[in-house]
C-alpha cells in the first residue's frame, strides 16, 4: 500500500435493503464516510455511512435502492463527502450528488472541500452591523435583512415564494449567490435558473439542485454542499455570500423518510427527535467572520395547512432570527419580524428610518380597522377616509412583492405617501424629522 493512502475496503454481500438505505456487516468505517456501490448489472452509485450499530453499517445510496441487488459490491473510500470548490464553479449548476448538471467544462481536476464541517467558533464571529439591501420595500423598510442573519420565509402552497426568493436573489446587494433547491419540480428549477440568467447574476451564482424526480437521499446533501461552498467563499475570498434554500420542509420530510427506513422511533407527527438539531446545524452556519466575509441564509419553509405549529416551522422559529410571513401574495407586516433590524435601522440607513417605519405600520394598522368599519357599514369619520386612502396607497406602493425600489427612495416615497393623506400634525412624529423630510416644509 502506498504510504498516506488508506486501504480501500470492499464488501460483496448486502444484508438488507430498505428504501434507499442498505445494511451490511463491516468494521473500520466512520459516520459520514463515502462508499462506491456497484450493482450486478454494472450500474454504480455513491453512498454515505449514516449509521453504525456494532458491526452493522447503514448507508444511504445516492441513486436510491430501487433495482439494487443484495449481491452488489460496496467499496468504502475512507473519506467523507466533498464537493468541488474554486472560482470556476461560479455560473455552474450541480446535482444533489455534487456532479455537474449543466454542460459546462469538466471540473474533475478542481480542488475539493469537505462537506458538513462544524459551525464557526464564536470567537471568530463579529456583531452584525451591515444591511443587505434587497430592494423589496416590505423587507428593507420594516424588517431589514442583516448580514449574517438566518431567516426563513414562512409560506403555504400556492403563494409566490419562489418569485420572492428569486427576486431577493437577483436584487440583493451581495457578492456571491449560492442557491440550493430541495425537491424542486422542473418548472421551479427552470424559473430560478432563467431568473438569475435574465437579471445578470448567474455569473456570480452557484446552484445545487435536487429535483423532485431525483433520489431522495441527495436532498439531504444539498444544504451541506451549499453551506460548505458559501463558507469557503466568505472565509477565503472575503465575499458577502447570500445563501438561498427552498424548501426546508421538503428537506425535513426527506429526513423523516430516511429515519423511518433506519427504523428510528419518530417524535411529533412522524418527524425524528433530532429535527431541531439537524436544522440548527445548518442555520448556524450563518456568520459574519472576523477579518473576512459573511454568510447570510434565507430559506423558504412551507407550512402544511398554513399551520405555524407544524414541527418544521415551529422548530425553525426557535433557531432563526425572525421570519417573513408570505400571505395572500404579500409579506404580512404584522406577522413578519427581523430580530436584528435594530443593528442597522438609522445606522446603516437614514436617521428617519425607525420613525417612518413605525408611523407607516401604525397608520396601516388603523387603515385595516377602518376597512372593517366600512365593511360593516359603520359611519366613517373624515380621518377614517384618510386612513382608507393611505391603506390603498400603502398596498400598491410597498406591499406588492414585484415592487423594486432602493431603501432611500422608499423612505422618500413614505414621506410622499404620508403627505398625500395626512397633515404634518397628524403624524405624531419628531418635529425635527417632519421639518426636514415632510414634502413642502422648510
Amino acid at each position: 500500500m502506498i504510504q498516506g493512502l488508506q486501504q480501500l475496503i470492499r464488501y460483496t454481500r448486502i444484508q438488507e435493503i430498505v428504501g434507499d438505505v442498505i445494511r451490511l456487516r463491516g468494521t473500520g468505517m466512520a459516520l459520514g464516510d463515502m462508499a462506491h456501490v456497484e450493482n450486478t448489472d454494472g450500474e454504480s452509485s455513491l453512498a454515505r455511512v449514516i449509521g453504525l450499530d456494532r458491526d452493522i453499517v447503514s448507508l444511504q445510496v445516492f441513486a436510491g435502492g430501487k433495482g439494487l441487488s443484495t449481491d452488489a459490491t460496496v467499496q468504502f473510500l475512507g473519506r467523507p463527502l466533498d464537493v468541488v470548490y474554486s472560482d470556476n464553479i461560479l455560473g455552474r449548476i450541480f446535482r444533489g450528488s455534487g456532479e455537474p448538471l449543466d454542460a459546462g467544462p469538466d471540473l474533475s481536476a478542481e480542488p475539493r472541500i469537505t462537506v458538513g464541517g462544524p459551525t464557526v467558533n464564536p470567537a471568530m464571529r463579529v456583531m452584525p452591523t451591515n444591511m443587505i439591501e434587497t430592494r423589496v420595500p416590505m423587507i428593507d423598510l420594516f424588517n431589514c435583512l442583516v448580514e449574517s442573519q438566518k431567516i426563513p420565509i414562512f409560506s403555504v402552497a400556492g403563494e409566490p415564494h419562489s418569485e420572492l426568493l428569486a427576486r431577493i436573489g437577483f436584487q440583493a446587494d451581495a457578492d456571491v449567490l449560492v442557491f440550493g433547491g430541495l425537491g424542486l419540480i422542473f418548472d421551479d428549477y427552470h424559473f430560478f435558473r432563467t431568473a438569475f440568467e435574465e437579471h445578470g447574476v448567474f455569473g456570480r451564482t452557484v446552484m445545487f439542485v435536487n429535483q423532485a424526480s431525483d433520489p431522495l437521499v441527495e436532498r439531504l446533501l444539498v444544504p451541506d454542499m451549499v453551506l460548505a461552498v458559501a463558507e469557503k467563499f466568505a472565509v477565503e475570498q472575503n465575499k458577502r455570500v447570500l445563501v438561498l434554500l427552498t424548501d426546508m420542509t421538503a428537506y425535513a420530510d426527506a429526513m423523516k423518510e430516511i429515519g423511518v427506513a433506519q427504523e428510528r422511533i419518530p417524535a411529533v407527527r412522524g418527524y425524528m427527535g433530532d429535527l431541531y438539531t439537524q436544522l440548527a446545524q445548518r442555520y448556524e452556519k450563518a456568520c459574519d467572520f472576523k477579518g473576512a466575509g459573511s454568510v447570510t441564509i434565507l430559506t423558504v419553509t412551507t407550512m402544511p395547512g398554513d399551520d405555524v405549529t407544524h414541527p418544521v416551522p415551529d422548530n425553525t422559529g426557535y433557531i432563526t432570527e425572525g421570519q417573513f410571513y408570505l400571505h395572500g401574495g404579500i409579506i404580512d407586516p404584522f406577522g413578519s419580524l427581523s430580530r436584528l433590524k435594530q443593528h442597522v435601522i438609522g445606522k446603516a440607513t437614514r436617521e428617519d428610518h425607525s420613525q417612518i417605519a413605525n408611523t407607516m405600520i401604525r397608520f396601516y394598522s388603523s387603515a385595516v380597522d377602518a376597512q372593517k368599519k366600512q365593511a360593516m357599514a359603520f359611519e366613517l369619520s373624515p380621518f377614517d377616509e384618510k386612513l382608507l386612502k393611505f391603506g390603498k396607497l400603502f398596498r400598491e406602493r410597498f406591499m406588492d412583492i414585484r415592487v423594486s425600489i432602493g431603501v432611500i427612495d422608499a423612505l422618500d416615497l413614505c414621506w410622499k405617501t404620508l403627505a398625500e393623506c395626512f397633515e404634518p400634525q397628524e403624524l405624531l412624529m419628531k418635529q425635527s424629522l417632519i421639518d426636514k423630510y415632510f414634502p413642502g416644509t422648510e
